[in-house]
């Protein structure tokens, strides 16, 4: 296959040594380096020109234009009759590009590292939904596969849901199964009442009567109000509780997880194993078994030990993993955490990843470890690393980093802030991240308000709301637009990594 590489002049150099480095067989590359000095300004005319001064004789298969490119090449595409498709946005991802250039035909509008992403992404989920499909589970929970190889399956815990109202009740199941979540877990406050776990349990069944929803307590009569309005799990059983419930779990034919025993601080898996012995013999069909994954400093290497013996014992049973108590003990982002763990419970062999999100630093964790359940399906049936599977869990660090450009220290102007400042005549901003209401759901956006006029402008981006303080003339100063740029950029970013942000002050 011959490809010709349509380039300008500043590029010409780093194409060409990217070319060279790719060395992708069966492929023959063409660098066209046209008259111009930026690639991205690339005109049917600038390409036609390349082309009649090119050496060789046209007869390539493809021709790749810079992924910047906006202009429309599909008339100059009919006369020479050769594709002209977007290449990648930067040279040192052309490789890749020619990795797949032969197996797949790339897009006149879509840059291809982009074009690409979204393909292993499609390819994905294909994939997950195939792998899904074909799974033999244990059991299932309202058509929700668990064990038998299917998807590890997230169940997020709504924390003290007894205390909650209904509204915020609803908003936390939005917010869950918008993240993911496969199961709900209904948290009881300590000294709840049966009523109080009936408001609960019918609450989150009328918002999502389609879901599995879990009781998560010891208590006996708790468990009993949680069965009789309707739960799909009981969370936890051990041996104080199975002769109690366990006839009733059984008639309703409840899953249940199972615990072991607490002997001081620690718990044995001899404890577990005869608590699940004892759960069957009630008659217990659906079974969960859970070692109890412990918080670093509270014996983590332990309990992991306890877990993989337990999968060396039994291989069969679907495994619980309570990946919430190692993130909300630590001090540290969750999403890389939370990725560990989702990877360690995979290699085990867990099919449920439980997580509440009761803490700031938390909140995402549902959406983490739907993400890495994924990930970690992929790697499985991929037998490689959990690494180029179409999804990541990447937010702060880059997978490959971009050239720096390097400069001489000659003649540069060095940067100073100017401490003084003039109040702008047309007024000022309050900016800020907000949640607006509306059509039955809530959305987070930046607001900036403008003041004396009253006027507030909402957005998802900085670009989107400065463009429209410059549209409504409500600026007069460079230095003040200047400020505006810097502050609507920080709360993007804040709004993009789920953070706090407060005008004037530092993101991190």
């Amino acid at each position: 296959m011959k490809i010709a590489l349509a380039t300008g002049r500043k590029a010409e150099g780093m194409v060409k040594d990217a070319v060279r480095a790719a060395n992708v067989p069966h492929i023959t590359c063409e660098v066209l380096t046209q008259d111009l000095n930026i690639a991205a300004f690339s005109t049917p005319k600038s390409l036609r020109r390349a082309l009649d001064k090119s050496s060789k004789k046209l007869d390539d298969d493809l021709i790749l234009v810079s992924g910047f490119c906006k202009a429309d090449f599909s008339d100059l595409e009919n006369e020479i009759a050769t594709p002209i498709r977007l290449g990648p946005r930067h040279a040192y991802d052309i490789g890749e590009a020619l990795q797949f250039v032969a197996e797949m035909e790339f897009s006149p509008h879509v840059p291809a590292d982009l074009f690409l992403a979204e393909q292993r992404k499609e390819n994905a989920k294909h994939q997950l939904d195939e792998l899904e499909r074909g799974a033999k589970e244990t059991f299932s929970l309202k058509g929700v596969k668990v064990g038998g190889g299917s998807r590890m399956k997230v169940c997020a815990e709504l924390v003290d849901a007894t205390l909650m109202t209904e509204d915020e009740i609803q908003r936390m199941i939005e917010h869950y199964l918008k993240s993911g979540a496969d199961i709900l877990d209904i948290g009881v406050h300590i000294g709840a009442q049966p009523d109080e776990v009936e408001k609960a349990v019918e609450t989150a069944l009328s918002f999502a009567p389609d879901v599995p929803i879990s009781i998560d307590t010891l208590d006996v009569d708790l468990i009993r109000a949680g069965i009789e309005n309707g739960v799909d799990m009981v969370l936890s059983l051990n041996k104080d509780n199975i002769p109690e419930v366990g006839d009733a779990i059984a008639k309703n034919d409840i899953a249940a997880v199972v615990i072991p025993d607490s002997d001081g601080v620690h718990k044995t898996n001899e404890s577990l194993f005869a608590n699940l012995k004892m759960a069957e013999e009630q008659g217990i069909k659906r079974i969960i078994a859970d070692p109890v994954l412990n918080s670093i400093g509270y014996g983590i290497a332990e309990s992991l030990y306890n877990y993989y013996r337990f999968r060396l014992q039994d291989k069969s049973i679907p495994l619980f993993f309570g990946a919430g108590n190692v993130t909300e003990l630590m001090d540290a982002d969750s999403v890389g955490i939370n990725a560990t763990l989702a990877g360690i419970a995979a290699e085990l062999s867990a099919d449920i990843l439980f997580t509440p999100e009761c803490s700031a630093k938390t909140r995402g964790s549902v959406r983490e470890l739907r993400v890495a359940s994924e990930m970690m399906m992929l790697s499985k049936a991929r037998k490689s690393a959990p690494k180029d599977v179409g999804f990541d869990l990447l937010m702060l660090k880059e997978k490959r980093r971009k050239p720096v450009m390097r400069i001489r220290d000659e003649g540069l102007t060095a940067a100073k802030r100017n401490e003084k400042w003039q109040l702008d005549p047309k007024g000022c901003f309050r900016i800020g991240i907000c949640e607006v209401e509306g059509d039955g759901r809530i959305e987070k956006k930046i607001f900036a308000k403008h003041s004396p006029t009253g006027k507030q402008i909402i957005g998802k981006s900085a670009q989107e709301i400065m463009d429209t303080i410059l549209r409504l003339d409500l600026v007069s100063r460079l230095e003040h637009v200047s400020y505006l740029g810097g502050e609507l950029t920080k709360a993007e970013l804040a709004l993009r990594l789920n953070r706090s942000y407060e005008q004037d002050e530092e993101l991190f």
